[in-house]
């Protein structure tokens, strides 16, 4: 389990906007060039993840889809209508897959280097509105990779 302090969390049980469809951003966002951070702050992302777990499981009363995307932009409100510097984004995640503990994102932050100021995490629903569902996110040196697998026992 990684340890998290209130710098490295963009969002704490986030709930996503219901009702409508689209982009919109996730929490806090992380200046990376501010008065109270190192002038090389992205550069010293070489070794960070960004994790986004399901804390609360998503719904919808229709088909919803999720995807996640990794984003930077010169201001703190970062742009939802696309303008925004796109480094990652996940593929459409459908809701039925986004259960309680589920992760929705791992990815490490020097393979997609923030161009711009801030640093956020943008959720695009698409298809139909959710109805429910909540989302944290954090950045760790430590990401969570344990996944099950078969025991090659035949």
């Amino acid at each position: 389990m990684a340890l998290i302090d209130d710098r490295s969390e963009l969002a704490s049980a986030y709930a996503l906007t219901t009702g409508a469809t689209g982009r919109q951003l996730v929490g806090d966002v992380m200046d990376l060039r501010g008065t109270t951070v190192a002038p090389n702050a992205a550069t010293g992302l070489a070794d960070l993840h960004l994790v986004v777990v399901v804390a609360q499981a998503f719904t919808s009363g229709g088909a919803a889809t999720v995807a996640f995307e990794v984003c930077s932009d010169a201001q703190g409100a970062i742009a939802t209508d696309g303008s925004a510097t796109r480094h990652y984004a996940t593929g459409q995640i459908p809701v039925a897959s986004l259960i309680a503990g589920a992760l929705a994102l791992v990815v490490r932050l020097s393979e997609h280097p923030p161009a711009e100021r801030y640093l956020g995490l943008l959720a695009n629903v698409g298809t139909a509105s959710l109805t429910a569902g909540k989302v944290s996110a954090y950045l760790t040196t430590d990401p969570p990779t344990w996944r099950a697998l078969a025991d090659n026992i035949n």
